[in-house]
């Protein structure tokens, strides 16, 4: 018998597990409804290529969710229950690039150590200028990561961070702040070094934020990436991404938190502009209490069959960002890089800073396969031996500048006329490993299996995923943080009484630091 009312929570992507684990470790009752058979959203690991090599199939890198306040709630106890990180002590990320000027390779490393990663740029003015980077962020911190956690519609809380940002510095040192973290990534870089280094190097991350070189706010979010990782490391969960899920369900259960899988919410009840509960594919689960997380598309077009007009007219136009793709490869063995120090790096991206990643955004956002696209590359055996038997190794390539329905290739050797075919997939692989092939020759030759997942085979994976954009729409500065997801529904607590907003969608917008989740858990606690 359950005494008390259930708190419902639609969805089970990692702000939905931190919310529900949060509020049952606080002695709320819980009901955690999943249209799938397992929990997680994009958190997910299986033998996707041959047995033997577990691959991450949607995301993998940590550092947000153990740099976050949901990890120091949650840490201890899903430790307790299995959770183990692999992390990296020296090499952390790196760059491979293309001089434009001479053609020969360029290669950027990042250690956990800034000293280190500081003292290998190219001049001694930029050694002190990526150092002063760091500490001005971190003499901001509080403010920055203080606006991360808080409702930036209300004025208690704003002003309290403005208040706290006062008291630290003058007017006039808040105000270059300020004017940094409104510039684009490539400005912010600009203004501060001389080599291309930095640019290269940190460029790149950009797009992990849902975000190009020329979007605003890079400014802010480009030294966010490098303090956090340099704080925190390239975390990935021992064993695969399943693991972590499997020690929260664990601990979910464990709290007594009711979990619905392969229920489909269809409708969230509402009474008298109050929620009252919501119908699934089986069953009507009765709440005065909802967390959504799920697209305002889905939210106000599909959940609420009596929203305001003109909360469904915004969702309509509520813009997704790019599409992108993963393609999963089991290798014979590791990858042999040209530049020897890559062989040990976590994660490196192949791209020459702002200026070539730039380029293949604005391909993509014009409906282009990118000629020339920016390749993550995931080395998690590096980290985890335990991902591929001994001697062999797993790849995880990521693809942020995909069209979900692309007009035209860039390249002028692909044909879209059938969209996302099982051979324009082949294709388009085929592109981003003669790329990878540039850096590390003989790669291609030891594919044993791969597995490509396109834009269109996201969207159909998770539907938070509209288009293909796996960052819950674009993070562009006009609807990101006080106006996330847009002016007319921006912040967590809806207009129904009862309702909360979370996930990527909403207020910190993409990452895995469980922030939105946190955030109205603790709100309700």
């Amino acid at each position: 018998m359950r005494s008390r009312e259930e708190i419902a929570i639609i969805g089970s992507g990692v702000n939905s597990l931190v919310a529900a684990a949060e509020l049952a470790l606080a002695g709320r009752q819980v009901c955690l409804i999943e249209r799938s058979d397992r929990l997680g959203g994009f958190i997910h690991s299986s033998e996707r290529t041959i047995p033997g090599y577990i691959h991450d199939t949607f995301s993998s890198w940590h550092p947000l969710f153990v740099a976050g306040e949901a990890y120091k709630r949650l840490g201890q106890e899903l430790h307790a229950r299995g959770l183990e990180y692999c992390n990296a002590d020296g090499a952390l990320t790196a760059s491979a690039g293309i001089d434009p000027e001479t053609g020969n390779h360029r290669v950027a490393v990042a250690y956990r150590d800034p000293k280190t990663t500081a003292a290998g740029l190219s001049s001694t003015e930029d050694e002190g200028a990526y150092l002063k980077m760091l500490d001005d962020l971190a003499k901001n911190a509080s403010t920055v990561f203080g606006a991360f956690g808080a409702e930036l519609r209300s004025v208690r809380e704003v002003s309290g961070i403005a208040f706290g940002a006062l008291k630290r510095g003058k007017l006039r040192g808040n105000e270059s702040f300020l004017r940094d973290s409104l510039m684009s990534g490539r400005n912010y870089i600009r203004s501060r070094f001389d080599g291309w280094e930095a640019d290269q190097l940190w460029s790149p991350w950009l797009l992990h934020a849902g975000l190009n070189p020329g979007s605003a706010t890079g400014g802010v979010m480009l030294p966010v990436m490098a303090l956090t990782m340099h704080s925190f490391g390239l975390p990935v969960v021992k064993g695969g991404a399943s693991n972590f899920v499997a020690a929260f369900e664990t601990l979910l259960r464990d709290k007594g938190v009711r979990i619905l899988l392969g229920a489909d919410v269809e409708k969230i009840n509402v009474e008298a502009g109050r929620v009252s509960g919501l119908s699934t594919s089986d069953e009507t689960i009765a709440s005065r209490t909802v967390l959504a997380n799920v697209s305002p598309q889905a939210l106000y077009g599909k959940l609420l069959a009596d929203a305001d007009p003109s909360l469904v007219v915004a969702s309509k136009k509520y813009q997704n960002g790019r599409g992108a793709m993963q393609i999963h490869l089991a290798l014979n063995k590791p990858v042999e890089w040209l530049d020897s120090r890559l062989n040990s790096v976590p994660l490196i991206h192949l791209s020459n800073g702002s200026d070539s990643t730039g380029i293949a955004c604005a391909q993509a956002e014009a409906g282009l396969l990118p000629a020339g696209p920016t390749v993550v590359v995931g080395q998690q055996s590096v980290l985890d031996p335990s991902r591929a038997p001994e001697g062999k190794a797993t790849l995880w390539l990521q693809l942020q500048e995909v069209p979900f329905t692309p007009v035209g290739d860039a390249g002028g050797t692909l044909s879209v006329r059938e969209g996302w075919s099982e051979e324009l997939k082949v294709g388009f692989m085929e592109r981003v490993l003669a790329r990878l092939e540039e850096f590390a020759p003989g790669t291609r030759e030891t594919v044993l299996a791969w597995d490509i997942l396109s834009p269109v085979d996201l969207a159909q994976a998770n539907p938070n995923a509209v288009e293909g954009d796996p960052y819950g729409g674009s993070a562009e500065l006009f609807q990101n943080l006080l106006w996330r997801p847009f002016p007319e529904a921006a912040g967590h607590q809806t207009s129904i009484k009862g309702l909360w907003h979370i996930g990527a969608s909403t207020h910190p917008g993409p990452g895995l630091s469980g922030g939105s989740g946190h955030l109205v858990a603790e709100k309700l606690i």
